[in-house]
């Protein structure tokens, strides 16, 4: 939602005659969410670092203190050692409070489901609203005894888990966060559990199990998982891609520019911004650097340059991989040759703006030129823009599209509500001086 504050945040950005350097992004939330709760009740010890700082990990890090499980900061930001208290949890003495983390509610009710104790898991007011019925009935179905609000649809859930039963169940809905609840469920039912999916979703859960030494086999949209007692593994957690592809963007719309992002987390299920980019031309200009393994996940340091754009065509099955690169993906797309058209974007509509009418008003500002459509946008390249005053809308990814207009616009851009971006990328500001300065 759009929460005005009194005091609000304004930058202004004036393209530098460089822009050069070297960072390292927020660490992936979905990646930080699952090294925590697997390794918390894997055999053995780990060391996690890169950890994402954001609220929404922090509430799954204190609901896993709360019963039992070790989760010690280590020298640096973001490293913890973690280990569980044994074969089984211990039971919270009180409420478990997940905050505004759907991520924590959903995947810790599938831990708790096996856990042969009481537990009532609730969270803000928003989380409260959220529809928690699709993760209720198959845990339900498994055998273990859970109430709520709402005829068992809503938080507070109070949780009395046990022995659990394997099932084999239709997922009314592509959802990576149930289909991950129902996986640790899994792990501990008598049996092997059949997920029937109606589309892929994220399978972070699914890399970080086998890399862990669970059992899993897939057949096109049917995932089996065998029970399994995991082994605790060390993650150095990617940096989450959709920081990343914001200096990307600035890298190849600048003209002189040479931007290095370490060490960013590239599964397949999240990496559409790398492919759009490269369709409009990007070529040698954004290379893939050092790829590595982490957890499970395909990692690479990404080294962005200035480049010459063209507008494409992006609709269909691209559009769910990088849904939250739109934004900034309309910037590159204004600095093109061409037009740029997105379909089957709808949902841009229902995030924390509508992405559809804010984008379109921000960059026309600053001298785009773009038509909003029902489903998307036609983005007209101009080959550049010119500063202006810019609102975010209290939305963080449009504060930070904004500054990689900024970046490359004539002129001074002036960004109010600059302080949203720090609800994903706290130190957004700070990384984006060190780019400015004499390069290196």
């Amino acid at each position: 939602g759009d929460h005005r504050r009194s005091t609000q945040l304004e930058q202004t950005i004036r393209s530098p005659e460089r822009l050069a350097g070297s960072l390292a992004v927020p660490g992936d939330k979905s990646v930080s969410h699952r090294s925590l709760i697997l390794n918390a009740i894997a055999n053995g010890t780990a060391t996690v670092t890169g950890i994402s700082d954001g609220a929404d990990v922090r509430s799954t890090a204190a609901c896993l203190r709360a019963m039992g499980v070790s989760i010690d900061p280590l020298g640096e930001p973001g490293s913890f050692r973690v280990a569980g208290p044994g074969p089984n949890l211990d039971e919270p003495a009180d409420m478990l409070d997940a905050g505004n983390s759907g991520t924590s509610m959903r995947l810790l009710s599938g831990l708790l489901a096996s856990q042969g104790f009481l537990s009532v898991l609730s969270g803000d007011g928003s989380l409260r609203s959220r529809p928690m019925g699709r993760i209720v009935q198959p845990l339900q179905q498994m055998g273990a005894s859970i109430m709520g609000r709402g005829g068992n649809t809503l938080a507070p859930l109070a949780i009395r888990g046990g022995s659990l039963r394997s099932i084999e169940y239709e997922m009314p809905v592509a959802s990576a966060q149930v289909k991950s609840c129902l996986m640790l469920a899994g792990l501990a039912a008598s049996g092997p559990t059949v997920l029937h999916q109606p589309a892929l979703s994220r399978d972070h859960t699914e890399r970080m199990m086998s890399a862990m030494g669970a059992r899993i086999d897939n057949d096109g949209l049917a995932l089996t998982l065998h029970p399994a007692e995991l082994q605790a593994v060390d993650v150095a957690v990617p940096g989450d891609i959709s920081s990343a592809a914001f200096w990307m963007v600035a890298g190849l719309i600048h003209p002189h520019a040479r931007v290095t992002i370490t060490g960013v987390g590239l599964n397949p299920s999240r990496a559409g911004i790398i492919d759009a980019l490269q369709m409009m031309g990007a070529g040698d200009s954004l290379r893939l650097e050092n790829q590595r393994v982490e957890g499970g996940e395909p990692v690479a340091d990404v080294v962005a340059s200035s480049a010459s754009l063209n507008g494409i065509d992006l609709g269909g099955d691209i559009i769910p991989i990088m849904i939250d690169e739109l934004p900034v993906l309309a910037v590159a797309a204004c600095f093109a040759a061409g037009d740029t058209i997105i379909r089957d974007a709808a949902e841009l509509r229902v995030k924390e703006s509508d992405r559809i009418a804010t984008t379109v008003s921000e960059l026309t500002r600053l001298g785009g030129n773009l038509e909003p459509r029902e489903d998307g946008m036609v983005i007209h390249g101009v080959g550049g823009l010119t500063g202006a005053a810019v609102e975010s809308h209290g939305d963080h990814r449009l504060a930070m599209s904004m500054a990689v207009a900024g970046l490359a616009a004539s002129g001074d851009t002036i960004i109010h509500g600059a302080e949203d971006a720090s609800v994903s990328y706290p130190t957004f500001w700070e990384h984006l001086a060190s780019l400015l300065g004499d390069g290196e």
